[in-house]
């Protein structure tokens, strides 16, 4: 059979259309994938993406709100706001170059003729072993560098950006303190926030602007919200160079309000200058190394002045603090000027404290109206107490007690009463009248004051001992077996005595013995009581029995004036005293300053036009010179003020505390030919105007 021929371009044509059919193929399927993968991006994805591109273009700026003012009563300012130049900077962008950030800091040091080893201290972190000069707050804010800067200085920076990475010069708003180191404890400070302040405060974390500084005593920190403000927030358009094209939305920062508070300025002023004063007389005689002064409108609480010494200038704070000063504000050689002696400082109170005996005494039985002995001195459970300088009074009223300051009398109170609840094997829960009635006073627990770090005192009891037993007891019982070897070479008789003391303690410190509430009833042993609680408790007597917190602050008031909010009196408690016993205490501290132991300090007050009632007291302390207090109010007859002094280690109180007292009344009032500060003896009734522009105008009298 005979093949036929093959065209061979039969088979090439085949192919030919069985590869076209594969392109063909290979397109639509490439067609179809990118059809697929843009349905993909447009629609499942389409959110995500035009999250990204609003934030390729879009930049949001915190932008911070002026802090609030503070104000005194007639509104002064105590703390305002400037603006100044600041260089800042990145702290991240500086650690990531290859050298720490020497050179920039270097040429920076050169322009602004600052010593290269201070900005590099500047840059540091604070911790527990990195000395001042630090950086206080979070390494994510911008790090402050310098401060009031020239503007040509700060200029030459923003201009010369490339040479300066990670550097920023802007405005900003600084604290400024006018009146300097007046009521500086009170007013406090600002620093910046913290790493840990962020994580644990939502509205500093939300609105944190990179610069922004927080409250860290004083009424700057417990109003720190109140005073800060709402930041705004501004969406800024910028193209792929991160250069601003416009601005797309902006939310205005609110204002902080601004603070009014019961504080007279010039009653701080006064206060101040006589405890110095009266500090400084006191030596050589007495160390007197530190005091307080209080001024509390007894009608409301209100804190008219608050003087605390030694004190400090809160402006100390900005721009960073080295550690030198650092350390000194912390020591007691300097005295701890950073300690509010009024609010944080306590002591024993002696015979100011008699007013709390007496009620408790005259609450659980003892008559108004009867005489009690007042002999030289008493011994009670086998122990003698004595009166100051061994002086006795005879058969003396409650009143002429109180006036002359018996101790015995007191002395008997407390043992008599001690003895009633069971002496030292009580059966069942004893009464603790003296201990009740103190803290019926106000006393063992913090007033409530709106400032920070308050103490609550101590009015110690049997339940109290107990405790302090535990806790002690191991270290007691270590000195019962090993002694006091350091005290034993210079003084073995000392020794000696304190080694049989921490036996005592070790077997029978629990116990609550007859000489601790003898002790306890004129103030003395472990009674420790603030200047601010007494002058809270001698207030509730001048009302009528109303003890009040004390409040700083007065009302809050918005940057344009439009919203005011007034901070009420708040009632603590009553003062569990019948009126007779009040009215009957009253007129017994009235006379204490005409012919008692505060006579002599107020022989030339003039008492016919302005009466003051008061209480002196003297108290001891194991190693310490005996602190001076006194305890008043005034006018007697319609009592507006109490004022409270408190002189560490300053002698009587007759000597030192109630001079500067009449020294304050004075002030108030005018008399002695001086300024009355406090026209016809009032506070300011109304709040200072705060204007639309912001501007305020102080009331007159």
């Amino acid at each position: 059979m005979r093949r036929l021929p093959v065209d061979p371009a039969v088979p090439r044509r085949r192919l030919g259309r069985l590869g076209l059919i594969l392109a063909q193929f290979l397109v639509l399927s490439l067609f179809a994938v990118l059809i697929g993968r843009l349905w993909y991006l447009q629609v499942p994805m389409a959110d995500h993406y035009r999250e990204l591109a609003v934030a390729n273009h879009h930049q949001e700026l915190v932008v911070p709100a002026t802090r609030g003012q503070i104000l005194d009563a007639a509104g002064r300012p105590l703390v305002n706001n400037r603006t100044e130049l600041i260089v800042s900077a990145d702290y991240h962008e500086l650690q990531r170059m290859d050298d720490g950030g020497e050179k920039v800091l270097s040429d920076l040091s050169e322009v602004l003729d600052i010593p290269l080893e201070k900005l590099q201290q500047r840059m540091r972190l604070c911790g527990p072993e990195v000395e001042r000069p630090c950086w206080p707050g979070s390494p994510y804010q911008p790090v402050t560098l310098a401060e009031d800067v020239e503007g040509p200085l700060a200029l030459q920076i923003m201009e010369k950006s490339d040479d300066f990475p990670g550097i920023t010069a802007q405005a900003h708003a600084v604290r400024e303190y006018p009146q300097g180191e007046h009521a500086g404890q009170m007013l406090g400070y600002l620093q910046p926030v913290t790493q840990e302040e962020l994580d644990a405060r939502e509205e500093l974390r939300t609105g944190f602007t990179g610069v922004d500084q927080v409250g860290r005593d004083g009424l700057e920190a417990v109003y720190d919200k109140e005073l800060r403000g709402t930041p705004g927030l501004r969406t800024l358009g910028v193209n792929n160079h991160g250069e601003v094209m416009d601005v797309i939305s902006e939310e205005l920062p609110v204002a902080g309000r601004h603070l009014i508070t019961h504080m007279d300025i010039e009653v701080q002023k006064a206060a101040e200058k006589a405890l110095a004063e009266g500090m400084a007389g006191a030596r050589p005689k007495y160390k007197a190394d530190s005091g307080a002064a209080v001024v509390l409108d007894v009608t409301n609480g209100g804190v008219v002045a608050m003087a605390s010494m030694p004190t400090y200038d809160p402006s100390i704070w900005q721009g960073g603090i080295d550690q030198k000063t650092f350390d000194e504000m912390l020591s007691e050689e300097a005295g701890e000027p950073l300690l509010s002696r009024a609010v944080q400082g306590t002591y024993p109170p002696g015979s100011t404290f008699k007013v709390s005996s007496l009620s408790a005494a005259v609450e659980n039985g003892y008559s108004l109206r009867s005489t009690y002995a007042c002999p030289g001195s008493v011994t009670l459970a086998g122990q003698s107490y004595e009166n100051y300088a061994g002086a006795g009074q005879g058969s003396i009223t409650l009143k002429q007690a109180i006036v002359a300051s018996c101790n015995t009398v007191f002395y008997n109170f407390g043992y008599q009463m001690w003895l009633k609840d069971g002496g030292l094997h009580p059966d069942g829960d004893p009464d603790e009248a003296m201990a009740e009635m103190a803290r019926g006073y106000g006393f063992g627990s913090p007033t409530g004051v709106d400032l920070p770090y308050e103490t609550g005192g101590r009015i110690p009891d049997r339940e109290w001992k107990r405790t302090f037993w535990e806790e002690t007891r191991e270290a007691n019982c270590a000195r019962a077996e090993d002694g006091y070897p350091d005290i034993a070479e210079s003084n073995p008789s000392h020794a000696a005595y304190l080694k049989q003391l921490a036996h005592e303690h070790c077997v029978e410190g629990f116990e609550w013995r007859a000489n601790e509430a003898v002790n306890f009833a004129i103030g003395q042993g472990d009674v420790l009581v603030s200047p601010l609680q007494l002058a809270a408790a001698y207030a509730a007597i001048a009302n009528g029995g109303t003890l009040y917190e004390p409040r700083v602050a007065k009302a809050l008031v918005s940057a344009d004036g439009s919203q005011v909010e007034p901070i009420e009196p708040t009632v603590k408690q009553e003062v569990p005293v019948s009126d007779e016993t009040i009215r009957y205490l009253q007129e017994a501290l009235t006379e204490v300053t005409r012919s008692g132991t505060g006579g002599g300090a107020f022989g030339d007050f003039p008492q016919d036009q302005v009466a003051v009632a008061g209480k002196t007291g003297s108290a001891d302390a194991e190693q310490r010179q005996v602190s001076s207090w006194f305890a008043s109010y005034a006018p007697a007859d319609d009592p507006r003020y109490a004022v409270v002094v408190l002189v560490s280690q300053g002698g009587t109180g007759g000597e030192t505390a109630a001079p500067i007292a009449s020294n304050i009344y004075k002030a108030i009032y005018g008399l002695g030919g001086g300024k009355e500060l406090l026209p016809g003896g009032k506070p300011y009734s109304d709040l200072p105007t705060v204007r639309t522009d912001g501007s305020i105008d102080p009331l007159e009298r």
